[in-house]
């Protein structure tokens, strides 16, 4: 029988300012919890992500996808690039909205671009959908890499929750039937598994920001039928994979007290049995999302500067 997670105490307090753990999103709650998600992460115009200047930032039409990129004012030459999923369970969040933090955190230090990807939400689009999206931005992003100022040969697939799993996915898919090569994965909690079986997804409930029964919901909305199928591909569910040989190196990162914990640190045991290149990190008494939830806390500093400092090895 599971115990309750040691909980970091900055982050308990940040979640109690905020009104305390969330309700579980169920079917029945998803079209209202929708609504709700726009209302709290709208897109931000681009004047708002150039902010004052310091950056530069661009809509595209990749193919009949949305992009929106972003690089620091003034960066000459072809940058790398990280093409960034956005997260929000495969039923919210937006490309805009996760673009001034990631410049601000990672590109701009770094010298980096970013390509933000708008894939399309489930239930309205499901598997594979948001996953072909991503691949065709992708693709346009390497066929324009001039036009961008990017260079080609050096695009890492990044993305949080739902957008690292589709990164993970999408790292799988590209292997396994041509594409882009991408440099490198970043994947911060990822969502991997659609069976819900782990010992941390009962440990961290009634604790977690996103909890067993929304990611179940959150599953079944991406998934349809497919949901907890025994042959439902790996491209769906990363953590259904058992080849993961020949995959570009990976950061892995997950809270201790968080529902994905057990599918992350899993992935990355994968990994390395597959004799890969990867850098995990749990970080003690996080929350999903705790990063966003209090950004000044000591725990999320230190993951953000662990996140830069892999990345800088990365690509130096």
């Amino acid at each position: 029988m599971e115990t309750d997670p040691y909980l970091d105490p900055e982050l308990v307090a940040a979640l109690a300012a905020r009104g305390g753990v969330p309700a579980p999103l169920t079917p029945g709650g998803l079209a209202a919890w929708q609504r709700r998600d726009a209302e709290r992460r709208p897109r931000p115009p681009l004047g708002q992500l150039a902010d004052g200047g310091r950056f530069e930032a661009a809509e595209h039409d990749a193919d009949g996808v949305a992009v929106v990129s972003g690089r620091p004012a003034g960066a000459d030459g072809p940058l790398p690039a990280l093409l960034y999923l956005h997260g929000g369970g495969l039923i919210g969040g937006n490309a805009y909205a996760v673009l001034p933090r990631v410049l601000r955190e990672l590109a701009e230090p770094l010298g980096l671009a970013v390509l933000s990807v708008e894939y399309p939400l489930a239930p309205a689009a499901r598997y594979p959908a948001p996953l072909h999206a991503c691949r065709t931005a992708l693709r346009w992003a390497a066929a324009h890499a001039g036009r961008l100022r990017i260079d080609p040969d050096r695009i890492v697939l990044a993305g949080k929750s739902a957008g690292g799993g589709l990164a993970a996915a999408l790292t799988l898919l590209l292997r396994d039937r041509g594409g882009p090569a991408p440099y490198g994965q970043l994947l911060l909690s990822p969502m991997l598994d659609d069976r819900g079986t782990t010992s941390s997804a009962r440990q961290a409930s009634g604790h977690d920001t996103w909890d067993a029964t929304s990611n179940a919901t959150a599953w079944q909305a991406a998934l349809g039928p497919q949901h907890r199928a025994p042959d439902l591909p790996s491209y769906a569910a990363p953590a259904r994979a058992h080849d993961l040989t020949g995959l570009p190196p990976a950061y892995l990162e997950v809270g201790s007290a968080e529902t994905f914990r057990d599918e992350v640190t899993a992935y990355a045991d994968a990994l390395w049995r597959a004799g890969g290149h990867v850098e995990l990190h749990v970080w003690p008494g996080a929350l999903h999302g705790f990063d966003t939830l209090a950004p000044g806390a000591a725990v999320s500093r230190t993951a953000v500067a662990a996140r830069r400092d892999w990345l800088r090895r990365l690509l130096c």
